[in-house]
Protein backbone atom coordinates (compact mmCIF):
# COMPACT_ATOMS: atom_id res chain seq x y z
CA UNK A 1 0.00 0.00 0.00
CA UNK A 2 0.92 3.36 -0.94
CA UNK A 3 -0.39 5.19 2.47
CA UNK A 4 -1.00 8.85 1.53
CA UNK A 5 -2.75 10.41 4.94
CA UNK A 6 -4.66 8.83 7.31
CA UNK A 7 -7.53 8.53 4.84
CA UNK A 8 -5.88 7.77 1.66
CA UNK A 9 -4.18 5.06 0.76
CA UNK A 10 -3.33 3.45 -2.94
CA UNK A 11 -2.92 -0.61 -3.41
CA UNK A 12 0.19 -1.34 -4.72
CA UNK A 13 -1.73 -3.03 -7.53
CA UNK A 14 -3.04 -0.49 -9.31
CA UNK A 15 0.47 0.69 -10.35
CA UNK A 16 2.41 -0.62 -13.32
CA UNK A 17 6.54 -0.49 -13.19
CA UNK A 18 8.40 -0.59 -16.13
CA UNK A 19 12.40 -0.61 -16.13
CA UNK A 20 15.31 0.34 -18.59
CA UNK A 21 18.56 1.47 -18.70
CA UNK A 22 19.70 4.58 -17.26
CA UNK A 23 20.82 7.93 -18.67
CA UNK A 24 23.83 9.34 -17.82
CA UNK A 25 27.12 8.26 -16.12
CA UNK A 26 27.45 4.74 -13.90
CA UNK A 27 30.40 3.38 -14.44
CA UNK A 28 30.40 -0.57 -15.99
CA UNK A 29 26.21 -1.33 -14.51
CA UNK A 30 25.01 1.52 -16.85
CA UNK A 31 25.54 -0.94 -19.69
CA UNK A 32 24.13 -4.26 -17.91
CA UNK A 33 21.29 -3.54 -15.48
CA UNK A 34 17.81 -1.43 -16.20
CA UNK A 35 17.42 0.92 -13.00
CA UNK A 36 15.30 3.73 -14.65
CA UNK A 37 11.98 3.46 -13.65
CA UNK A 38 8.59 4.55 -15.03
CA UNK A 39 5.97 3.81 -12.82
CA UNK A 40 2.42 4.06 -14.54
CA UNK A 41 -1.10 4.54 -13.18
CA UNK A 42 -4.63 4.50 -14.59
CA UNK A 43 -5.68 7.23 -12.55
CA UNK A 44 -9.25 7.25 -14.39
CA UNK A 45 -9.87 3.55 -13.33
CA UNK A 46 -8.80 3.99 -9.32
CA UNK A 47 -11.31 3.39 -6.96
CA UNK A 48 -9.37 4.15 -4.25
CA UNK A 49 -9.21 8.14 -5.23
CA UNK A 50 -11.98 10.69 -4.63
CA UNK A 51 -13.01 12.08 -7.34
CA UNK A 52 -12.99 15.65 -5.99
CA UNK A 53 -9.11 14.65 -5.59
CA UNK A 54 -8.62 13.14 -8.74
CA UNK A 55 -9.68 16.22 -10.80
CA UNK A 56 -7.12 18.40 -8.53
CA UNK A 57 -4.77 15.95 -9.19
CA UNK A 58 -5.56 15.86 -12.96
CA UNK A 59 -5.72 20.08 -13.58
CA UNK A 60 -2.17 20.49 -11.30
CA UNK A 61 -0.63 17.53 -13.48
CA UNK A 62 -1.24 17.99 -16.81
CA UNK A 63 1.88 17.29 -18.42
CA UNK A 64 2.25 13.70 -17.20
CA UNK A 65 -0.85 12.44 -18.41
CA UNK A 66 -0.45 10.50 -21.36
CA UNK A 67 -3.71 10.28 -24.41
CA UNK A 68 -4.52 7.18 -22.72
CA UNK A 69 -5.36 8.57 -19.23
CA UNK A 70 -2.15 6.92 -17.32
CA UNK A 71 -0.01 9.21 -14.99
CA UNK A 72 3.42 8.20 -15.33
CA UNK A 73 6.65 9.13 -13.37
CA UNK A 74 10.55 8.40 -14.14
CA UNK A 75 13.07 7.84 -11.44
CA UNK A 76 16.59 7.45 -12.47
CA UNK A 77 18.31 9.30 -9.84
CA UNK A 78 20.13 6.21 -7.75
CA UNK A 79 21.99 3.72 -9.26
CA UNK A 80 19.70 0.36 -7.62
CA UNK A 81 16.21 -0.08 -9.21
CA UNK A 82 14.63 -0.83 -5.76
CA UNK A 83 15.33 3.07 -4.19
CA UNK A 84 13.95 4.47 -7.76
CA UNK A 85 11.39 2.70 -6.91
CA UNK A 86 10.62 4.59 -3.53
CA UNK A 87 11.79 7.53 -5.39
CA UNK A 88 8.95 7.10 -7.84
CA UNK A 89 6.68 6.10 -4.94
CA UNK A 90 7.55 8.90 -2.89
CA UNK A 91 7.42 11.46 -5.81
CA UNK A 92 3.88 10.65 -6.37
CA UNK A 93 3.10 10.80 -3.03
CA UNK A 94 3.82 14.53 -3.15
CA UNK A 95 1.68 15.05 -5.85
CA UNK A 96 -0.98 13.64 -4.16
CA UNK A 97 -0.43 15.78 -0.91
CA UNK A 98 -0.65 18.57 -2.93
CA UNK A 99 -3.62 18.04 -4.73
CA UNK A 100 -5.43 16.76 -1.11
CA UNK A 101 -6.69 19.95 0.57
CA UNK A 102 -9.35 21.49 -0.44
CA UNK A 103 -8.59 24.74 -2.08
CA UNK A 104 -9.98 28.56 -0.47
CA UNK A 105 -12.55 30.27 -2.15
CA UNK A 106 -11.26 33.97 -2.16
CA UNK A 107 -12.89 36.68 -1.10
CA UNK A 108 -13.09 39.78 -3.60
CA UNK A 109 -12.20 42.66 -1.65
CA UNK A 110 -11.37 46.30 -2.45
CA UNK A 111 -8.33 48.29 -2.22
CA UNK A 112 -8.10 50.71 0.79
CA UNK A 113 -8.76 54.41 0.02
CA UNK A 114 -5.45 54.98 1.44
CA UNK A 115 -3.53 52.04 -0.91
CA UNK A 116 -4.71 53.49 -3.87
CA UNK A 117 -3.59 57.21 -2.58
CA UNK A 118 -0.28 55.91 -2.12
CA UNK A 119 -0.44 54.07 -5.49
CA UNK A 120 -1.26 57.68 -7.41
CA UNK A 121 1.06 59.42 -5.30
CA UNK A 122 4.19 56.58 -6.20
CA UNK A 123 2.24 56.97 -10.29
CA UNK A 124 2.71 60.42 -9.76
CA UNK A 125 6.09 61.01 -8.10
CA UNK A 126 7.58 58.45 -11.19
CA UNK A 127 5.68 59.89 -13.99
CA UNK A 128 7.42 63.66 -12.57
CA UNK A 129 10.70 61.58 -12.26
CA UNK A 130 10.73 60.79 -16.04
CA UNK A 131 9.40 63.98 -17.04
CA UNK A 132 12.43 66.09 -15.34
CA UNK A 133 14.91 63.97 -17.75
CA UNK A 134 13.66 65.30 -20.94
CA UNK A 135 15.21 68.09 -22.97
CA UNK A 136 13.30 71.20 -22.13
CA UNK A 137 11.66 72.63 -25.35
CA UNK A 138 12.45 75.70 -27.23
CA UNK A 139 9.22 77.41 -27.42
CA UNK A 140 9.47 80.47 -30.37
Amino acid sequence: MLVINDSLSIPLREFEFSFSRSPGPGGQNVNKLNTKVVLRWDIASSKSLPDDVRNRFLLQNKTRITKTGEFYVTSHRFRDQGRNVADCLSKLREMLLLAWPVPKRRVATKPTRSSRNRRLDSKRRTSEKKSSRKTPRLDP
